[in-house]
């Protein structure tokens, strides 16, 4: 007796492996094939820049993401916020902040080789340096500095370019995209550097 229902439960797990095997290929085809197509073409049809990366093309070629920051440094550019991504700067793979404290060595130190290389650059400005300066953002890939940040740069751009600062401000504000909760107002870097004038 023991032995038949032992043989009984064995035919009907036996019996399962069919229709669970039809469940993995049809959900397989759904959710891994048809469901990520459907969604790629809709975003292709409805938002092809930002299904695309949201890339920036200068005279036929990509020069980055309006998504990713780019490491900018020289005199007559305005720079963007730190990175503190693994391996380089901006490294979209290795998205991540620095996780150090305020009290943290590493930290001041990397503010204060920050504060030099702005000095290095050029005369800065009256009043405090706008953090966003000298802290890099949660992920390291920020692409936006403050309104603040880019109109402390404005002297150094105007000097180093010899560019009226009046057409740098009104280029400023012209890239300027503000929030839609509060004054926070924030500029793209990489586009604000691709608009300048040459």
């Amino acid at each position: 007796m023991h032995i038949a229902i032992e043989q009984s439960r064995q035919r009907e797990r036996a019996g399962l492996w069919g229709p669970a095997a039809r469940v993995l290929l049809g959900l397989s085809l759904l959710l891994g094939l048809a469901y990520p197509l459907a969604v790629t073409g809709v975003a292709q049809v409805l938002m092809p820049h930002a299904a695309n990366g949201s890339l920036l093309l200068k005279d036929g070629k990509v020069v980055g993401s309006v998504l990713i920051g780019q490491d900018f440094h020289q005199p007559g550019e305005f720079w963007s916020r730190l990175s503190a991504t693994a391996d380089k700067p901006y490294n979209g793979i290795g998205s991540g902040g620095s996780n150090l404290g305020p009290s943290n060595p590493a930290l001041k130190k990397a503010v204060a080789e920050r504060i030099a290389a702005l000095k290095a650059a050029g005369p800065l400005p009256a009043g405090p340096i706008p953090q966003d300066l000298v802290t890099a953002s949660g992920s390291g890939l920020d692409p936006h500095i403050s309104l603040a940040a880019a109109l402390y740069q404005l002297p150094r751009v105007a000097a180093q370019r010899h560019v009226d600062p009046a057409k740098l401000r009104a280029l400023i504000a012209a890239h300027t995209e503000r929030s839609w909760f509060g004054d926070n107002a924030r500029v793209n870097v990489l586009q604000l550097n691709m608009d300048l004038p040459r």
